[in-house]
Parts: structure tokens; C-alpha cells; sequence
């Protein structure tokens, strides 16, 4: 079909085809015009993804879902006659702002706690340890290059040595809030201002976790569109 368009294009004004060497050559320059690919939908959840995909609103076909990372999704159909994909929807997670391997003031990381971080052991005993320390002895810190003791309110009136706990895990939001936040460690540190900071300490295994557990929740959602063979999902 293609070659016939070819050669009907060429007859219709002075362009010359000739075989040379078993090649077909015109004496006029020609070019591909491409398939048209979709505009892609953009939401900002796991559960409007689904909803899309269960309406068959743009298509019935066989579609592919890829978790390319921790905080995006997207849905496409298979190749053209140019060897693209339309892609039909992408899902892009909302999560909060927060930097590792930052310092922060005690009172700046007692919040980022409070507001980003999953409610678990661990965060509580830093919230402790963060929001009792003494302004006035932040000279007094003890480290071993491991654990850190800073002077610490322990009761009403009273003040001690606190150990603060190191390393720490914590679940912060970092993947899409339908699915479990992965837990990793961290390294928790301060320093004389006082000031905090957090170091991820897991080699990224997080965002292995968070794409399985995306996946998992896909699979569940969608479970008669993947039992009919309508979907297939990669992680």
C-alpha cells in the first residue's frame, strides 16, 4: 500500500524514480508525514487513572500500564506504522516538599515531622527528642560518631541526657497516598543552633517498594480489566 502511494505521488508531477543497484531512487526529495500520536491526560491520582481506565472512554483495545517511578504512572497502546505509542494518560503523584541531607532549626523540623512524615515509633520518640531540647545547651551535645546525646527537658522541671535515636525509620510521603508509603532508614543527625537533618540511608530500595505497592493497588482496582486481557501492567 505504501509503495503504490509512492509511485502515485511520483507520477503526478516531474519526479523520476530509477533503480540503481537494486535501490529505487527518485531525483526529488520526499518526506514521511507522520501517524498523529494523543494528547496525553494528565491526573494527579492513582484512583482518577482507574476511573479512566474503567470508563473505555477513549478506547477498548489492549492497553499497556508502566510505573515508571514512585511518583508517575502512564497508560499506552501499542505501536503505530511509525513505531510510536500514544500515550493516553498519565498519573503524577502530588506529594509535600522536603529535603534530605538539609539542615533545619529544631522548630522548621518539628513541623516537617508532624505534617510529612507517617505516624510510626520512631517519629514520635524524634518529635520528643526534637521539641524538649534545651536552647540554652546545644554546646553540650555528646556524639561517638554514631549516637548523639543532647540535653533535654525529661519531665516538668527537670532536664537529662537524651540519646537520640540513630538510625531512624521513617515513612515519609514520597509515592501516591493510595498506596503504603515505604519505610526506610534514616540517619539522624543535629548540630549546635540546634538543627536537624535526616540522610537516607537505604540505597533507594524505598522506590522499589513504592512502584510494587503501586502496582499491587492497580492490580486490584482493575482486576476485571486485567482477568478480560485488556490490560497488561509493568513495575
Amino acid at each position: 500500500m505504501i509503495r503504490e502511494a509512492i509511485e502515485y505521488i511520483v507520477d503526478l508531477g516531474n519526479t523520476r524514480k530509477e533503480m540503481i543497484d537494486g535501490q529505487v531512487y527518485t531525483t526529488q526529495r520526499m518526506h514521511l508525514v507522520p501517524e498523529a500520536v494523543a494528547t496525553s491526560i494528565l491526573v494527579r491520582s492513582l484512583s482518577g487513572l482507574v476511573e479512566y481506565l474503567q470508563s473505555d472512554f477513549d478506547t477498548e483495545d489492549p492497553l499497556m500500564i508502566h510505573v515508571v517511578s514512585p511518583t508517575e504512572v502512564v497508560v499506552f497502546d501499542t505501536l503505530n506504522r511509525d513505531f510510536n505509542r500514544n500515550v493516553l494518560i498519565k498519573a503524577t503523584a502530588m506529594i509535600p516538599a522536603i529535603s534530605f541531607d538539609r539542615w533545619y532549626d529544631a522548630e522548621d523540623f518539628n513541623i516537617k515531622l508532624q505534617s510529612v512524615f507517617v505516624k510510626n515509633e520512631d517519629r514520635d520518640v524524634m518529635l520528643k527528642v526534637v521539641g524538649n531540647i534545651k536552647e540554652e545547651a546545644v554546646n553540650t551535645v555528646g556524639d561517638d560518631g554514631v549516637s548523639q546525646s543532647v540535653v533535654a527537658k525529661t519531665g516538668v522541671a527537670s532536664v537529662g541526657n537524651v540519646l537520640v535515636p540513630n538510625p531512624v525509620l521513617l515513612k515519609p510521603y514520597r509515592t501516591f497516598v493510595e498506596v503504603d508509603q515505604p519505610a526506610s532508614d534514616f540517619i539522624f543527625r543535629m548540630k549546635s543552633g540546634p538543627s536537624c537533618a535526616l540522610f537516607e540511608a537505604d540505597g533507594g530500595a524505598w522506590k522499589v517498594q513504592a512502584m510494587k505497592n503501586i502496582k499491587e493497588y492497580l492490580q486490584v482496582a482493575l482486576v476485571k480489566e486485567f482477568e478480560t486481557g485488556k490490560l497488561v501492567i509493568i513495575a
